[in-house]
């Protein structure tokens, strides 16, 4: 058996000792021949740790108003271009329109007051046994498509194996799952290939539900429809909204089904109330900016910080028809960075990557570009209660004991820091330092020149960016690194050219981000975990091959209460920071928007929505009259 087959055996064998004991009696007991199956307990929904806020037949969420209008039209910007309304086979194939989930539904939805729970929309209710070792969903029997077909057990297996088969995120997300049966007239059985797994019923009924008679049906020329491929032609759904018009790249407009079969449910209550929902795209921030100063947009996430600092000084700003808010984020956490592609020589040397971290000057770029309004990011779980601090101890210290001969010393001996710049003599210093790793990684600067000592080849880099925003961020990247003797190329390409160059993991250096979760599980395996390394189109766009990774992403996964998942989880977020996989970059947990003031909002707001638009708010009347226009 090899150290890879080993290392499963043993985590398999280490999250079985972990289950409860009553779960291995009633294993015992059903494993007894001829023993009845234990009746299921059905339950309105479900919480990963912790009792639900929303008792049975709850009316609405408490943070929606159930008497808000339904009318009025919300237009937003999107960037880039799309090509697609085929989710499935998004980041395979295509640019998937932006907005597409709203023509669907999923078996449960989340709450936004609440950490990690779900409750049933497409299904009435869930049940799982005590080991967790499979689920099964039970459709409302009113759920509808749009045409007036009923909601199937065949459309939910059918978008399972879907999605399994052809999407690669969602291979990943659902490789627990080894099969979906009908076991019942509206009801569906996932099963797992291991116990234990406390997230992986929550994890199914995120499953957007597909239309399998649609989807293997024949279009309006008579071509078959195929699931494998992109299209252009409007999907039917089941959700609050179905497509109206689009011109392809351009934009896309969204009518609100009025007779939806879920209008009513208790979830749906006070949400999705607007008649129209508008994305307008855009290549460019800059034209995107003045589009929405001009009025042909309504609402827009401000990302950059010079034009959050300057570029908001206009007439409707100055008499209150514009309003600029920030709202907290307080429903995930981020690591936004500059990302190596390890899967290249130049990069596996983590000396090497450490070098870049201590070259990048993100003290002055936080002062010449970013007006002072970002703070670096030290932790693949920043803005959480997730990120590792000091040093490690009790549950976590415990975890990485078993990993110690396969992570880095220093994970036990400081707390992890990036270095600090923004003065002439920290810069000198920290590019001194840089030149070292270099040197102890097997490269020297001949005739101003960096090269390999082995192999004479200088030493080049390409960062690859999909739009000019973060060109200006290369280029002032760029000279510190040519400092140390480095060639190094910006490259700006079309959102389509560099989709297809991550799928084929063609690049050097990339800006990714990876949002996290309040209670983290199995998308850790498609953002760091060995297996996704080699597959297309993956999170894990870093490379990372790491049994010491994959050994915590485990702990994560079968943890039994939130307890073990923070020790977890923070024990992971030392390993991949000791391994200088990124240079990390910034982050600032608000939300900057400006609107058109033609809306309305529960107060106070969901905790964990961020703004909650438009899927909260909606069109009020009285205030758009006084802004004129639109």
């Amino acid at each position: 058996m090899d150290r890879r087959s080993l290392l499963k055996a043993a985590l398999l064998s280490t999250a079985a000792s972990r289950l409860p004991m009553a779960w291995t009696t009633a294993a015992r007991a059903q494993a007894q021949p001829g023993a009845p199956a234990p009746a299921k307990t059905w339950r309105h929904g479900t919480s990963l740790y912790g009792e639900l806020k929303y008792p049975p037949n709850f009316k609405q969420f408490d943070y929606v108003n159930a008497a808000a209008p339904k009318t009025g039209t919300a237009r937003q910007v999107a960037y880039g271009t799309f090509d697609n309304f085929n989710a499935v086979v998004a980041g395979v194939k295509g640019t998937l329109a932006a907005g597409i989930n709203l023509i669907y539904d999923t078996l449960a939805v989340p709450s936004l007051d609440e950490v990690s729970s779900e409750y049933g929309l497409l299904a009435e209710a869930l049940s799982y046994p005590d080991d967790f070792s499979s689920v099964s969903y039970r459709l409302r029997p009113e759920a509808k498509w749009h045409d007036g077909t009923p909601v199937t057990p065949d459309d939910v297996i059918f978008s399972f194996e879907s999605y399994k088969k052809l999407s690669p995120q969602s291979s990943a997300y659902y490789r627990h799952v080894t099969k979906a049966e009908q076991t019942g007239d509206r009801e569906v059985t996932f099963t797992f290939d291991a116990p234990g797994n406390h997230e992986l019923p929550q994890i199914v009924g995120e499953l957007t539900i597909l239309p399998k008679h649609w989807w293997e049906g024949t279009d309006a020329n008579g071509k078959k429809r195929d699931i494998a491929d992109t299209t252009l032609e409007p999907p039917l759904g089941s959700g609050p909204y179905q497509i109206k018009d689009f011109s392809a790249g351009r934009n896309i407009v969204y009518q609100r089904v009025k007779d939806n079969w879920g209008s009513n449910v208790n979830v749906n209550i006070g949400r999705d109330n607007f008649d129209e929902l508008h994305f307008e795209y855009f290549r460019d921030t800059t034209v995107a900016l003045e589009a929405f100063k001009a009025d042909t947009v309504d609402w827009r996430v401000e990302n950059l910080a010079k034009n959050w600092a300057t570029a908001y000084d206009f007439p409707a700003v100055t008499d209150k028809r514009v309003l600029l808010e920030e709202f907290p984020i307080r429903n995930f956490g981020l690591m936004q960075a500059f990302v190596f592609n390890i899967r290249r020589p130049k990069f596996q040397d983590p000396r090497v990557r450490l070098a870049f971290n201590y070259a990048f000057d993100f003290e002055e770029m936080n002062k010449e570009i970013f007006f002072g309004q970002y703070k670096r990011i030290d932790s693949y779980f920043d803005g959480t209660d997730l990120a590792a601090t000091g040093l490690p101890t009790g549950r976590e210290l415990e975890l990485l004991e078993t990993v110690r001969n396969e992570v880095p010393p220093e994970v036990f001996k400081k707390p992890y820091t990036n270095p600090v710049n923004g003065t002439p003599g920290a810069v000198r210093s920290n590019l001194r330092e840089a030149l070292r790793l270099l040197k102890e990684a097997g490269y020297e600067v001949k005739d101003q020149q960096l090269v390999n000592v082995k192999t004479g080849e200088p030493y080049t880099v390409e960062f690859l960016s999909a739009g000019p925003s973060f060109e200006r961020i290369f280029l002032f990247y760029k000279p510190s690194l040519e400092r140390l003797g480095m060639t190094v190329s910006v490259r700006t390409v079309d959102e389509a050219q560099f989709e297809n160059r991550l799928r084929g993991w063609d690049f050097d250096i990339i800006t990714n981000s990876w949002p996290e979760s309040l209670s983290p599980g199995n998308e850790q395996r498609g953002y760091w975990g060995s297996q996704s390394a080699d597959q297309p189109g993956s999170d894990n766009l870093i490379g990372i091959k790491n049994p010491a990774v994959d050994a915590m992403i485990d702990k994560i996964i079968f943890a039994k209460n939130r307890a073990d998942l923070e020790a977890a989880t923070k024990a992971l977020d030392r390993i991949l920071l000791w391994n200088y996989y990124v240079v990390p970059q910034w982050a600032y947990f608000k939300a900057r928007t400006a609107r058109w003031d033609r809306f309305s909002h529960p107060d106070p707001l969901p905790k964990y929505g961020v703004s909650g638009f438009p899927t909260v708010w909606w069109w009020d009347a009285q205030k758009a009259a006084k802004t004129g226009g639109a």
